[in-house]
């Protein structure tokens, strides 16, 4: 089963909690605050494996929680830091955010990593809160809670020639031909309803990957038929071999046929127009004289690689490779260079993580929110007055209270973080 988009749920692991404790220990006055931090907890980590091919596994298991950090000891002694939940993923995998569809990470080559959800930092023990004005501290931290949220997984397959056309044009019997993938072939529409990959080598040696992909017809960059479900794997290709049946025994004009699925790529994506591509007028055994083909040549122009082939009969199917290697090691030149000019750094505007926001509910509380005191809500015991003092000094310093005096607060009035509340004293 080929299975080449996902939706999943990510949750990295919460921090562990910091302990308040004190040295209690004979012949040791006085030993002073020994609450230790927690640990930080598990990032999940997506890694590369090239002995995968789908995203099968993801199919069955849509929720991935990682786990939380060790909470802090006694003795100053730190809570232990969760070992990451690393998911394995076939090359070309392609990982967005649902929220926003920011696209957080494109993996490519084997053992390749990316950290898409980072867990939480382990929360400190009151030891680290010690002072020449404070020594005994009475607050620890909670640990910091990890990322959550939703994830679609795209994989984009890694051949370096997509075979794109009309259905029943011959694209799996050319793979048929030139590899020893065996696709099923059949006489009717939509034979191929997912991708197959074969492993091609040319006369003289060279090798590359070849993708057989489905059927595409007219309206298929906006999901008609399998083309939105498919289209995707043709941006990964370096060469695009567009198959036509210039025989015309499915009643189609080959010359609009071509046009058609040329529209196809553009809209769907126009970089795909740019993209080196070799015409293959496939059937020609059907054919009863050369007429048609001097015709397509003359109707699409003499300036496009064209081949004609009979994929049935594996006749002129050899050229047809030696220009498609041809056209590989150049782009691989091509890339070589590109990747030795020198790289510009560009930077991205970041929010303001200090940023927050009041707005008022229903029953008349002022409700704050925002990343950074969101957080510190979360990382704040509320069960120990001097963590709760601390807590109000950094709305202070965020200048949270000041806001909340401009929108009109009074002693008294709710204040609501998170579904806490409490009240606004001057």
């Amino acid at each position: 089963m080929f299975v080449d988009q996902v939706k999943i749920f990510l949750k990295s692991g919460d921090g562990g909690n910091g302990l308040v404790a004190y040295r209690r220990e004979k012949y040791v006055p006085m030993g002073g605050p020994a609450g230790g931090d927690g640990g930080d907890g598990a990032s999940i980590i997506f890694e590369v494996d090239e002995g995968l091919r789908t995203l099968l596994d993801f199919r069955y298991q849509r929720h991935f929680k990682a786990k939380r950090g060790e909470n802090g000891m006694s003795s100053n002694m730190h809570g232990k830091n969760s070992e990451p939940l690393i998911l394995k993923v076939p090359p070309g995998t392609v990982i967005k955010k649902v929220e926003d569809d920011e696209t957080m990470a494109d993996l490519t080559t084997h053992g390749q990593q990316a950290v898409v959800a980072k867990g939480g930092r382990g929360g400190r023990g009151n030891s680290r809160f010690a002072s020449s004005r404070n020594p005994a501290p009475d607050l620890a931290e909670n640990g910091e809670p990890g990322e959550e949220f939703e994830v679609t997984l795209e994989l984009k397959l890694m051949a370096d020639v997509g075979l794109v056309g009309f259905p029943s044009v011959g694209k799996s019997t050319i793979l048929n031909s030139v590899s020893r993938a065996k696709p099923k072939i059949g006489a009717y529409h939509f034979t191929t309803i997912s991708p197959n990959l074969g492993v091609v080598q040319s006369g003289d040696g060279r090798s590359f990957v070849m993708a057989d992909l489905p059927g595409l017809i007219e309206g298929a960059a906006e999901g008609s038929g399998l083309g939105h479900q498919f289209l995707r794997h043709v941006e990964r290709t370096k060469v695009i071999v567009h198959v036509v049946d210039i025989s015309e025994s499915e009643g189609r004009d080959a010359v609009e046929d071509y046009h058609t699925i040329r529209q196809e790529l553009g809209e769907y994506n126009p970089a795909l127009l740019e993209r080196p591509e070799v015409i293959v007028l496939n059937k020609t055994d059907l054919l009863e004289d050369t007429e048609v083909i001097d015709l397509f040549r003359q109707e699409i122009g003499e300036d496009k690689e064209i081949f004609s082939v009979s994929a049935a009969t594996s006749d002129n199917l050899q050229p047809l490779l030696y220009k498609v290697a041809d056209i590989l090691d150049e782009s691989d030149e091509a890339e070589v260079e590109l990747d030795e000019t020198e790289e510009r750094v560009v930077y991205r505007h970041e929010k303001d993580p200090d940023a927050f926001k009041i707005s008022r509910d229903d029953d008349g509380a002022y409700v704050v929110s925002g990343p950074t005191i969101e957080r510190v809500f979360m990382m704040t015991d509320f069960n120990r007055d001097a963590a709760v003092r601390r807590f109000a000094r950094q709305m202070r310093s965020m200048g949270i209270d000041d806001a909340l005096r401009e929108r009109g607060i009074e002693t008294g009035d709710t204040v609501r973080i998170l579904g806490g509340e409490f009240d606004f004293v001057e």
